[in-house]
Order: structure tokens, then C-alpha cells, then sequence
């Protein structure tokens, strides 16, 4: 009897230091602090400027213009309600199964270029494109979200120009839009906005200048960073006039001297447009990019707009578009056939 009774007792405390064990071993190691995440240090160039080189892309399914049925709502409160809340705006356009549908400027998405264009075959669209995660609601910001109306006199000037087009848009190569001409896609900028595809740029910094070059139409824009005045306003460029200068540790652009032909938003900007951007890194992947248009002869009031340009790994592509290829000479001609007939 009394073997027994010490064995039970030997098998109790056995059995109970195999369960405090663990838990005693869990309890030290929930108590060891977690170590601190190393906090992010801006870069800097040698002059001492933030290092925004790199090779980026701007490749969003945020759209321009804010749904209407979100009103003023800028965010999303999480990733559910931004699903939650795209499937019903598909819903309401009479969309099928209540799918989401995509920002018109993300034909990888299904857009309105996925007409012309299946990107995914060439490893551009999907998953294969990376994009900055985003609650926004809209590129455009404040209340409305959306661009502001234009001026009578502008509305006006536009439509005579839709008319000239309609009867005059084959009379010669001038006549064609500048992004058949391959002279410029006007999603380039500045303002520098998300693009269906080739959605890629690159920044290079050198003491006293920052150089932009984006993969659509391979433009490069090199902007002065020391404030200097603009030139001459009889000078226009497709690209503007950018001069910039520090705010601390954001490079604020402002450009001037537009093209007349140059358009931003659906719409030919005049003599008085002014764009201003600002670029500000804000960890070791993102910038911010920030806008502000203002052409008091076109739209009734200036708007800005956000986004963020996430880094991503690789170089640019060739754009092999020029002026004077097949495509144009091929239309041009067609045309005089037809005239003939």
C-alpha cells in the first residue's frame, strides 16, 4: 500500500512539472521585449539633398475622379470597405455579379485601353505591375474630388475645336492628335499622371538639378533646383518650363510655359497655367507625389491631386514610338485614296 501511494504521488509531481514547464518557458519568453524596429533614415545626395533616385512606378487603380456615390469621403476606412464599396458602385452601372469595376486609367485591370492592348501577355499587367497601397478614394482631392468645371469661354473654344477636328482631323499629319504623332501622351506632364501601361519612370539627382525620365514617349524633363526665374514666356515647351527649390526635405516644382496645345484633363490649357508639384520621399520604397493646377482662363478654380510612386526593381524600356512611322503614313495616305474615290 505505501509503494503504491509513493508511486501515485512521484507520478502527480512528474506530470505536473511537465506541464509548468512550457508554461513557465512561455511566460519568459512573452516577457523578452520584442526588438525595436530600426527606424528609417532619409538618404541623402553628397550636396545633402533627399535622394529620390531611383526607378519607380506610378501604375494605380485609383481613379482620377472620386465615385459620386462616396461624396466626400477622401479614405477608405480599410481594405473591405474599398472592395465593398467598388462592387457597389459596378453594382448601380449595371456591372454583373457585383464585381468591382476597374479605374479607366488601369486598362490591365479590364480599362478602356484593354480594348487595344492585352498587357498581361507581356508580363505588364496583374500581379506582374506593382503598385503603393492606397485607401484613397481619388486621385483628385478635397471635398468634391473630382476636376472643377470649365469656363464658359473655354467650354466654347473647346467645342469649336472637337468641330475643326471632325471635319479637318485628315487634311495632314498636323492634324492628328499629338499622341498619334508620338509627340507626347499628355499623361507625361506635369502634372505627371498614372498611365494604362509603361507606367515607369526614373529620378537622377546631380548638385543643383533633378532629371525625370519616364518610359511612355521616353521624355525626360530636367528640372534646375535652385529657384532660379523661368525663361522667356515666348518660349514654349511640351513639357513646360520647371523650376524647382527645397521645402525642407520635399522638392516643390513649379512649371510654366505650356505648349498651347498641351493638355491637361481633357482640356487645352492656355497662357496663364501654372502646375505645382511636390515630391517627398517617405520611407525606402515610396514618394509621395502631390499636384496643384491652376489656369484661371480654362478652369473655374485650381485643383490638386495625390498619389504615391512606389520603387520597384529594374530599368526602363525603349518606347519605340516616333513621329513619321507606318501608322501615320498609312493613314494619311488611305485618306487621299479615299478623296480620289
Amino acid at each position: 500500500m505505501r509503494r503504491q501511494v509513493l508511486s501515485s504521488l512521484f507520478a502527480l509531481v512528474a506530470a505536473g512539472l511537465l506541464v509548468s514547464a512550457p508554461v513557465f518557458a512561455q511566460a519568459q519568453v512573452a516577457a523578452k521585449p520584442a526588438p525595436a524596429a530600426k527606424a528609417w533614415t532619409m538618404p541623402r545626395t553628397p550636396d545633402g539633398k533627399p535622394d529620390l533616385q531611383g526607378v519607380y512606378s506610378n501604375a494605380t487603380n485609383i481613379p482620377v475622379a472620386r465615385p459620386a456615390n462616396l461624396g466626400a469621403k477622401e479614405f477608405y476606412d480599410s481594405e473591405a470597405d474599398k472592395a465593398a464599396s467598388a462592387a457597389a458602385a459596378a453594382g448601380g452601372r449595371g456591372g454583373r455579379g457585383g464585381a468591382a469595376r476597374p479605374a479607366a486609367n488601369d486598362p490591365e485591370g479590364g480599362g478602356t485601353l484593354a480594348v487595344h492592348y492585352d498587357t498581361s501577355q507581356f508580363g505588364l499587367g496583374g500581379p506582374t505591375v506593382k503598385r503603393a497601397a492606397s485607401l484613397r478614394t481619388s486621385i483628385i482631392t478635397g471635398p468634391e474630388g473630382r476636376v472643377p468645371a470649365v469656363l464658359p469661354e473655354a467650354a466654347k473654344a473647346a467645342q469649336d475645336r472637337r468641330a475643326y477636328q471632325q471635319a479637318h482631323q485628315w487634311d495632314s499629319a498636323q492634324n492628328r492628335p499629338l499622341a498619334e504623332r508620338c509627340i507626347t501622351w499628355g499623361f507625361e506632364g506635369p502634372p505627371m499622371m498614372p498611365v494604362g501601361y509603361n507606367s515607369t519612370l526614373e529620378i537622377v539627382q546631380g548638385q543643383g538639378y533633378v532629371a525625370i525620365v519616364q518610359e511612355m514617349i521616353h521624355d525626360t524633363r530636367v528640372i534646375p533646383t535652385d529657384g532660379r526665374p523661368h525663361g522667356p514666356a515666348e518660349i514654349k515647351r511640351w513639357m513646360g518650363d520647371s523650376v524647382g527649390h527645397w521645402e525642407g526635405d520635399t522638392l516643390v516644382v513649379e512649371t510654366v510655359n505650356y505648349n498651347p496645345q498641351v493638355v491637361i484633363q481633357g482640356q487645352q490649357v492656355s497662357d496663364a497655367a501654372k502646375v505645382t508639384e511636390r515630391f517627398t520621399r517617405i520611407d525606402a520604397d515610396t514618394i509621395t507625389y502631390q499636384f496643384t493646377v491652376d489656369d484661371p482662363k480654362v478652369w473655374v478654380k485650381p485643383f490638386s491631386g495625390e498619389y504615391n510612386m512606389v520603387h520597384i526593381d529594374g530599368g526602363l524600356y525603349e518606347y519605340a514610338c516616333h513621329e513619321g512611322n507606318y501608322g501615320m503614313a498609312n493613314n494619311l495616305s488611305g485618306a487621299r485614296a479615299t478623296e480620289k474615290k
